[in-house]
């Protein structure tokens, strides 16, 4: 395994145990860059219009596509580090 990706796995279990939620935004910022670093560009069908975070979910995730899914992890860690103190 390599370092980058053993500090992402990191920040992942870290952000779950935040002791306060994280606003909309930066939660959206979290589930985007975790998906960009961990599936890449965007795939699938977007969700239904009925569905408001499914959608919101995915739309934030399109809006990293190119973005090289190393990066991703390094911004994913850089934001929990800022989360997390």
């Amino acid at each position: 395994m390599t370092d980058l990706k053993a500090e992402f796995e990191a920040a992942a279990e870290r952000v779950q145990a935040l002791d306060e939620r994280p606003d909309n935004d930066t939660l959206l910022k979290l589930y985007a860059l975790y998906k960009q670093g961990s599936d890449g560009d965007v795939s699938g069908d977007k969700p239904g219009f009925f569905d408001f975070v499914g959608v919101a979910k995915y739309e934030a995730w399109e809006k990293l596509q190119g973005t090289d899914p190393d990066d991703a992890k390094k911004q994913y860690i850089a934001l929990v580090d800022s989360l997390t103190g």
